[in-house]
Formats: C-alpha cells, structure tokens, sequence
C-alpha cells in the first residue's frame, strides 16, 4: 500500500507558474466539505460482514471482512484521491482560464488607452452623443451648486426661526413681569411668534424643494451617469479589439493567421454588438432624464418663488394656499417624530 502511495504521488503533476517556480492549487472548502461527507455517508467496513449461502445458514457460512480489508480500503483510497486530484486540478484550470482572459482582455484596453492617449491610435467618435453627455455632467455640477446652497439656505433661515421663538418667549415672559411695559413687550412677542410660524411654513416649502432636487441628482442623474460610464468601457473594449483585428488583417494570411483573424472577428462582433447595445441605452436614458428634469424643475421652481414671496411680502394666506397648492404637509406641533432638519 505505501509502494503504490509513493508511486501515485511521484506521478502527480506539479503545477508550474510562469517565472519557474512551483505554485500551489487554490484550496476549494465545498470540495473538500463534499469529500468528507462521502467518507462519513460510506459503508463502515469494520462492522461489515460477507454471509456465504441462504438465509439461515450456519455461523460457518460468515466470512469476517478483515480479511479482505486491506485490498478493499487500498481501492477505495486510491479512487477518492484520485477524484479529488482531478476535481481540484478541473477547478484550478477553470480559474486559470478565467484569469487568463481578464488580463488579456485589460492588456487590450490598457494598449488602447495609451495609444489614443499620445495620439497614435484611433477611437470611434459620436460626436453628438458625447456633446450630450458633456452637458450632462456640466448640468449635474451646477445642479449640486444648487443642492449646496439650498442647504445652507435652510440651515440659516432654521436658526432665525429659532432665534425668533425664543425672542417671542422672552417677550411674553417679560410683558407678564414688567406692568410698566406690559402692551409693547406684548405686541413685540406676537409678531415674533407670527414670524416664527410663517417661517417654520416656509421651511417646509425649502425642505421639499431640496428632497426634489436631492433625488434628482443624486439618484435620476447618477443612474445614468453610471450607464455613460458602462458605455464608455465598452467603446474601449470596442477599440481595442477593433485595432487588433485591422492588426491582423494587415498581416500574412497562412493558415494559423486565418485561425487567428477568424478568432478576432468573433470578438470583435461580441465588443460591437454590446457597445451599440449600451449605446441606444444612453440614449434613451439621457432623453428621458431631458424630460424628468424639465418636468420636475418647472415644479420646484415654481413652488420656491411662489413660497419665498409670499413670505416676504407678510401674506400668511398666500404661503399656506402655495403649500396646499403641491401638497405639502407639515409636521403638527408636538409630534413625537424628529422635525424634517433633524432627518437631514
């Protein structure tokens, strides 16, 4: 049995990797967790017995298995192994042809990207898509200008509104202490506290605008920037096995060259295929995004004038008709719920 082990494992192929040097297969837990499991589900040869002749038999008829045990548990050793060795080496050439193709296919584009970038390769070039997609990312910018500001703007108006009702209080404590005093400390923490709640609507007029522009940026407009930057790495990969193929064309045409421009031509169909594909996504995604920005702002832009004048200009009645105008509702004093700044 130790004979035919050292034999076995004198056998085995070592796995080289490309500096010369000896490399070691990946572990795999399931397979090892599914090798141990059919070793523990098998037949327990020490509790196993071989009955010669039919039912009934004599106790003569037993033949104890430890006889033949050792011939046994050597073929059922050396199969396990067996599998196992191949499964391993199947997974650990299945990863290697894995890996192999994502660094060939990164060698491409990274030859690309270089090449476009000293100028010295070509790149195809929509001219009115990518116009668009500048406008886009210049729109996104300005857009998160406007998110910013609107922000502090809210931050500021929150504390003069809390600045105002705690004049309001003091103004109502001191009308009730100062008899002398009485009527202007009282006419004083009216108007604060006036103030105070046409501020507190206007802030919730400021806080739906920001949670609008919020979700446009940050969401409707990032979703297809990510589509852009999909598009644009297939354009590469596009490229790159473009350039490959016009490479090999120019070359000799023996049969292992055709062998290889007839492989190129395969790949370069899957890259062209799945860039027009992702292509027509932008497309679509920047016409729709054209019309929900337009759609949406138009919205916003009328609810933050029309709130803002009406708070300035002292109307109560027009500030309150603006908020149930875009159905708008505040939060009821004395809720037990955080205030929409303290949700930010």
């Amino acid at each position: 049995m130790t004979d035919s082990i050292m034999s076995k494992a004198a056998t085995m192929e070592i796995p080289i990797n490309s500096n010369g040097d000896t490399g070691t297969l990946p572990e795999d837990d399931s397979l090892e967790q599914d090798l141990q499991q059919v070793m523990v589900s098998g037949p327990n040869l020490n509790e196993t017995s071989i009955v010669s002749g039919g039912y009934g038999g004599t106790a003569e008829g037993i033949i104890p298995t430890s006889s033949i045990k050792g011939s046994n548990m050597h073929h059922s050793s050396s199969s396990s192994s067996l599998t196992a060795e191949e499964v391993t080496r199947g997974v650990a050439v299945e990863k290697l042809e894995t890996m192999k193709k994502w660094g060939f296919n990164t060698y491409k584009c990274t030859k690309q990207m270089i090449s476009e970038r000293f100028g010295r390769g070509s790149r195809t070039v929509d001219l009115e898509l990518e116009a668009q997609i500048e406008v886009l990312r210049d729109t996104k910018k300005k857009y998160e200008s406007v998110l910013r500001l609107a922000r502090a703007l809210t931050n500021h108006f929150y504390n003069m509104v809390q600045t105002q009702h705690a004049l309001g209080d003091t103004f109502a404590d001191l009308s009730q202490k100062s008899p002398e005093l009485r009527d202007e400390f009282g006419y004083n923490a009216e108007t604060q506290k006036l103030l105070c709640k046409n501020g507190e609507t206007l802030l919730g007029a400021i806080n739906f605008f920001v949670s609008s522009i919020n979700t446009l940026v940050k969401k409707t407009m990032e979703d297809t920037l990510m589509t852009i930057k999909m598009y644009e790495n297939a354009r590469l990969e596009f490229d790159a096995y473009r350039s490959d193929l016009e490479e090999l064309s120019l070359g000799p045409r023996d049969a292992v060259a055709m062998a290889r421009i007839d492989a190129a031509q395969q790949q370069y169909q899957v890259q062209k295929d799945k860039y027009e594909r992702l292509r027509s996504d932008v497309i679509i995604k920047l016409k729709f995004l054209e019309e929900n920005k337009v759609k949406v702002m138009h919205k916003q832009l009328l609810l933050f004038h029309n709130a803002i004048s009406a708070y300035f200009a002292g109307n109560q009645q027009q500030l309150e008709q603006t908020l149930k105008q875009f159905n708008i509702k505040l939060r009821p004093p004395g809720a037990d719920k955080p205030s929409w700044l303290e949700e930010q």
